[in-house]
């Protein structure tokens, strides 16, 4: 029988920037391996992004694949796509980054949009500052906690 379950991860950043050169190295990883990715935010990011991508030594081609996901906060748009994708069985990797009582309320609303889990890979970005206290309580409900890796 195949494995139908979603693998969960997650991430701690002090910034825009911080979370940012936290998931490039994941986000480029996935794009290598030709995963759908998918950026669900709080708050806009395209500006910090362009400005973190362009101080980079990237290849062109990378910096433009990265450049042309949806770094801003437009989650219902984003959910569709999901769940159009999901149904399609596309590799998938969703960054779910904000407060914590954001990324509760998105990842009860992926449950409800993604039709499949099998080809879903979720990462729970949390900002350090609000969860601090709980950062060990939160790790463990995680099948991995992300660090940094080369690009």
């Amino acid at each position: 029988m195949e494995n139908i379950t979603k693998e969960k991860s997650c991430a701690f950043y002090a910034s825009d920037y911080h979370f940012e050169m936290i998931s490039l190295p994941y986000i480029s990883k996935g794009m290598d391996e030709n995963k759908e990715i998918v950026i669900l935010t709080e708050n806009d990011l395209k500006d910090t992004v362009n400005t973190l991508i362009s101080k980079m030594n990237l290849q062109e081609e990378k910096r433009e694949k990265i450049l042309s996901l949806d770094w801003n906060n437009n989650d219902l748009k984003k959910f569709k796509e999901i769940s159009k994708k999901t149904k399609e069985d596309v590799d998938m990797i969703i960054f779910v980054k904000g407060k914590q009582n954001y990324i509760k309320n998105i990842n009860k609303n992926i449950e409800k949009w993604v039709v499949t889990d099998k080809h879903v890979k979720i990462i729970d970005c949390y900002e350090f500052f609000e969860i601090e206290e709980k950062i060990d309580e939160i790790a463990k409900k995680y099948d991995k906690v992300l660090g940094t890796c080369k690009m």
